[in-house]
């Protein structure tokens, strides 16, 4: 197995099972050297608490990025999710010019949005600017509600697979490559993520648990990326990264007092026996 190296940019929420703690430990458990670059410190996740404690770290991230050039040091990923303000997303633009191994893969989730509404803190300016960013990128883990923040779609809690073809089409007319569209559902049973590379168009869908969970998007798209760096297609990452995913909530549902992120470490196992298949 090739050791991969990987940068993460994203916040650290120190307690909430997201982002960083999150990211760190299933990257790490695919077997790639994972490197981080927090964007931002919070106590907790902004979902369901009140009074989090936030520092913006924007001011670290052109130094850091300096001395790495010093060093030269590079990546065979660079996978971005939450970033903390607009000038962020510049930084990350010059991240990947700077540090991208040549054939290396640029991955953004952008994570901002879901349900039809932004997240705290963010406007349409900040959707217009990640979409700029994704166009920068090899692969784009959108939901339907970012995807419609960054193309002007209007957002359907109801829809067929004709509607999911406008997003697509439009998340292509924006300028993104391969596209991995998260949460699409066409009934009450079933949910999944359409795949949408130059090979064409493919649907992977699982049972639908109608339990919201925080950090399920951070799980996936970390899965999603140490499945990649092992060698697997865009389609079946996306699988194998929705499976372990919809795992982890199975593993968490009937806690009560675990209602601030998914038991994720308890899948981990699990994740790597699909990655050896």
């Amino acid at each position: 197995m090739d050791y991969k190296r990987i940068l993460t940019v994203q916040d650290i929420s120190c307690f909430g099972q997201c982002s960083l703690t999150v990211a760190l430990p299933i990257l790490s458990a695919c077997g790639a050297e994972t490197v981080i670059i927090p964007s931002a410190v919070l106590s907790t996740h902004t979902g369901g608490f009140s009074g989090f404690t936030f520092r913006d770290l924007s001011d670290d991230i052109p130094a850091i990025s300096a001395h790495w050039q010093k060093e030269g040091i590079d990546f065979d990923a660079i996978y971005t999710g939450y970033l903390g303000s607009l000038k962020q997303i510049d930084m990350v633009k010059d991240l990947f010019k700077n540090h991208t191994r040549k054939g290396g893969i640029k991955v953004v989730d952008p994570a901002m949005a879901d349900n039809g509404n932004l997240y705290y803190g963010f406007d349409q300016e900040y959707a217009n600017a990640m979409a700029t960013l994704c166009k920068e990128a090899d692969i784009v883990l959108p939901n339907i509600t970012e995807a419609c923040f960054m193309t002007g779609v209007e957002y359907k809690e109801s829809y067929d697979r004709e509607y999911i073809d406008t997003i697509l089409a439009a998340l292509e007319n924006a300028g993104m490559k391969d596209i991995i569209l998260t949460g699409v559902s066409f009934n009450k049973e079933t949910t999944g993520v359409i795949v949408k590379t130059s090979k064409g168009v493919e649907y992977y869908s699982h049972k639908k648990i109608p339990v919201g969970s925080h950090g399920t998007g951070d799980v996936y798209a970390s899965a999603f990326c140490g499945a990649l760096l092992r060698g697997k297609s865009s389609f079946d990452a996306a699988s194998i990264a929705a499976n372990y995913t919809l795992r982890c909530i199975e593993n968490t549902i009937g806690d009560e007092s675990h209602k601030y992120g998914v038991k994720f470490e308890t899948a981990i196992p699990y994740l790597i026996e699909e990655l050896n298949k």
